[in-house]
């Protein structure tokens, strides 16, 4: 049996614009069979959200905390809580 979907939200802080790094979550998300968002904000930062299986957003999670991603990551303020199974697929915006 499959677990519940979850939501991970996320704001990644770092050197994380204009390097490929929203197009790099997109791809890995959907390698986990994620859907959701990638944004940049006017900040600097990027927010993040995916839906999914709670396995794929702890992998999400632990390879953007682990460096894994283009340019370099800072910090990650990171949350997952209840899904609102409302996202297909994975945008960048």
């Amino acid at each position: 049996m499959d677990a519940k979907p979850q939501r991970l939200t996320a704001t990644i802080t770092g050197e994380v614009q204009a390097v490929g790094f929203r197009y790099w979550a997109r791809r890995s998300a959907e390698d986990l069979g994620l859907t959701g968002s990638a944004i940049n904000n006017p900040d600097g930062s990027v927010s993040l959200v995916a839906e999914g299986p709670p396995s794929g957003l702890t992998e999400l999670l632990r390879r953007i905390e682990a460096g894994e991603t283009p340019g370099r990551v800072d910090s990650v303020d990171a949350a997952i809580g209840d899904s609102s199974e409302s996202s297909t697929g994975f945008e960048c915006l």
